[in-house]
């Protein structure tokens, strides 16, 4: 095994909790209704729950996931909470990195 293909397998580890959070329709859903409303200072459950027609605690599951994947941050203000995708913190560039690493292992496969 090369050097590429072994860190072609360590970056596949290192998106895997990436890959699973985005990988759910719902999530993507939520991710859109984030990103509609704008970067910071982000959007509340109550609000992504009418965009997406989840309940509640359907939500906050969904967010807690994307949280713990480092993709969806949260600003609290007094005793509200907007969630919000910050690009300079998020793992979505780990992403960016790795479908990079496999264009070009495919590259040297023509």
């Amino acid at each position: 095994m090369s050097n590429e293909q072994k860190a072609l397998i360590e970056m596949f580890k290192d998106c895997q909790p990436l890959l699973t959070a985005i990988g759910d329709e719902t999530r993507q859903l939520i991710m859109v209704a984030i990103m509609e409303n704008g970067c910071y200072p982000g959007i509340r459950v109550g609000e992504i729950t009418k965009k997406v027609n989840l309940s509640r605690p359907a939500v906050s599951h969904h967010i807690k996931i994307l949280m713990d994947a480092k993709i969806v941050n949260v600003s609290k203000q007094g005793t509200m909470n907007f969630y919000y995708l910050d690009p300079e913190k998020s793992r979505l560039l780990h992403l960016k990195t790795l479908v990079e690493h496999i264009e070009l292992l495919m590259e040297q496969c023509k």
